[in-house]
Parts: C-alpha cells; sequence; structure tokens
C-alpha cells in the first residue's frame, strides 16, 4: 500500500461519527479490508492513507455511508460492501440513487421500486443468479419483490410460467375438516401470493394467466415428481419446509428456470421432531457458486415504523433469554 496521499474527512456530528466508526471501528476495519487503505480515525475525522485511485475510492464509500446516516439509516458490513462494489463498477456512481431504478409498474400506475439498500441488493442478486434466497423478517418484502421480480421476466419473455409455492403445514389432518375442494382447501395458505400477484397484475389479468396455466400458486406437495422448465419458481415461507421438502423443491428446478426461496427463520412452525429445510441449506449449498444467500434484516423493514421496533424487541427478548 502506498502512502503518499493522505486525505481527511471531517464528520459534523460526533454521534453520527461514532456510528460510522461502528463498534471498535469494525465499519473502518471493513473498509481497509476491501480498499488497499490505512483509516485513522481521531474524534469526528478519519484520516485516510494510502495510493491516490485508493484514498479516492475510500473518501467516495465514507461520503455515502455519511449520506445514508444522515438519511436516518442504519449501516452494516453488508451495505458497506455493497457500496465499495458499486463505487469499484462505477466511481461516479451516486448510491442515494440507487432506490431510483423502477422494477415494474403495478397495474394501478405506481412505481414499484427497492426501498432500501438491502432490498436492492436482494434485487441485483435475483438479477444475477440463478437460485436466490432471500432470509429475513416480516416486512422486508422478501416475498413481493420475487414476485415483482418474476413477473418483470415473464412479461420479458425471459421465462414463460410463473411458478409460486408455499408448504401448507397448518393443514395437517385437520384439511379435510375445511369446506370446499382440495383447491378451496389450500388457497387460504396461498392467499399471500395471491395479494402479491394482485398488486403487480392486477386481478383480472392474474385470473387470465391462472386459466391459462401461465402462473401456478400450488402448495408445495404439488411439486413432487416434476420438472420446471422455463420458469421463474417462488418458494415462500421456506423455513417451513423439511431437509427433504427443500431437496425435493430445488431438485425440480429444470433448464432456463430461476428460483427464489423466501422465508424468516425466526418464525419456523414444524413440529420440534423436524429441522427446517431453509436452516440446513444455509450450510449444505452455502459454497455452491451460482446460489445466493441475502440477509435482510430490520433496517429493511418497510411496514408500519412500529413493526420494526417490534422485531427489534424481540430479537432483544430472545438475545437475553439465551444468555439466562
Amino acid at each position: 500500500m502506498g502512502k503518499g496521499v493522505k486525505k481527511v474527512i471531517s464528520i459534523k456530528d460526533y454521534n453520527q461519527a461514532r456510528r460510522l466508526f461502528g463498534q471498535l471501528d469494525d465499519n473502518l476495519k471493513t473498509i481497509e479490508e476491501k480498499i488497499d487503505v490505512k483509516l485513522i480515525a481521531r474524534g469526528s475525522e478519519i484520516k485516510i492513507l494510502g495510493s491516490k485511485s485508493e484514498v479516492s475510492l475510500a473518501a467516495r464509500v465514507l461520503e455515502e455511508l455519511i449520506c445514508l446516516l444522515e438519511n436516518g439509516d442504519k449501516i452494516n458490513e453488508r451495505q458497506i460492501k455493497h457500496i465499495i462494489e458499486l463505487l469499484q463498477e462505477n466511481p461516479e456512481q451516486d448510491c442515494q440513487k440507487i432506490y431510483d431504478e423502477v422494477l415494474q409498474v403495478s397495474y394501478k400506475g405506481r412505481e414499484i421500486k427497492p426501498k432500501t439498500l438491502g432490498q436492492k441488493i436482494y434485487v441485483d442478486a435475483m438479477k444475477r443468479y440463478d437460485i436466490v434466497f432471500g432470509i429475513g423478517p416480516a416486512g422486508t418484502g422478501k416475498t413481493y419483490l420475487a414476485v415483482v421480480m418474476a413477473v418483470k421476466n415473464l412479461l420479458n419473455h425471459n421465462v414463460n410460467r410463473i411458478v409460486l409455492t408455499r408448504p401448507a403445514i397448518e393443514a395437517g389432518e385437520q384439511l379435510g375438516f375445511l369446506p370446499g375442494d382440495i383447491q378451496e382447501k389450500v388457497d387460504p395458505y396461498l392467499r399471500p401470493l395471491y395479494d402479491s400477484l394482485f398488486d403487480v397484475l392486477g386481478p383480472e389479468r392474474v385470473n387470465q394467466y391462472l386459466e391459462k396455466d401461465i402462473i401456478e400458486v400450488a402448495p408445495l406437495a404439488y411439486m413432487r415428481g416434476r420438472t420446471l422448465d422455463d420458469s421463474y419458481v417462488i418458494l415462500d415461507e421456506a423455513q417451513n419446509t423439511t431437509t427433504e421438502q427443500m431437496k425435493m423443491l430445488l431438485t425440480r428446478i429444470g433448464f432456463n428456470s430461476r428460483a427464489v426461496i423466501t422465508g424468516d427463520v425466526t418464525q419456523v412452525d414444524l413440529p420440534y421432531s423436524k429441522s427446517s429445510g431453509l436452516n440446513e441449506v444455509k450450510k449444505i449449498l452455502k459454497s455452491i457458486e451460482g446460489i445466493e444467500f441475502i440477509y435482510l434484516d430490520e433496517t429493511d423493514v418497510v411496514r408500519h415504523d412500529l413493526v420494526r421496533k417490534i422485531i427489534e424487541a424481540y430479537e432483544e427478548h430472545e438475545d437475553n433469554e439465551q444468555h439466562k
């Protein structure tokens, strides 16, 4: 690392500087690991040492992080690495404009965009990888954004159909006591998937696609023994799959198909004797090229402001219980 160039970044607010540096300067260490510079924090200033190009890149990264903090966002290692990657690809990139990408226009004319940096990372992964796991708490847009990307791929003729599936584990033996035929029995468990489709495409178009089998919404059990070619496959509520079910779904994926698997590992409804397929798959497939795991957190929650606080409170409670 050349140390012929020095630059100093000043932060106006001392508390903001502390959030920027991170606990034990962890955020600065992340930047040093990814960029060949030395960062020295003093009070509310950061001194950057290194070659001209590396110092310039590190300064741009810090400026973007300061902007995020000024907008009320939290920063973490994932966000820092993503901003570095964006600026390495294009040093002139305005990271504040990353939320401006319109993914799709809803049938009511509303522009659908990623609303947080985590959501943008998730969307970018769905563009780049054939199989993506979106893992995170409620309200982070895991399923909704997956449906948006599925519709985008369908309308752009990248795939011929969309397959949406969920494990209907709550049904169990009680399924037979519900009124109606088998489809009417399982539809309540698939309703959130229909809701996302209706919001993007509108009920009339969705129903047309369902009739023509261009869109299929079905319980996970219906996937057994099939090969899904030219399809955009979404497995929702994947934390409630067993290891065997997860393997079954992943091995259904055929030629020219993509899959997004979403779930919240803190909301497992399986019996205690069963392991979550989503928890297991993180260990089994983590090193396979072409598969990406994206972790969303409370900073990506885009529901009511209280939802984020509720998630944080539960996480704090669970941490305290574990330490007892």
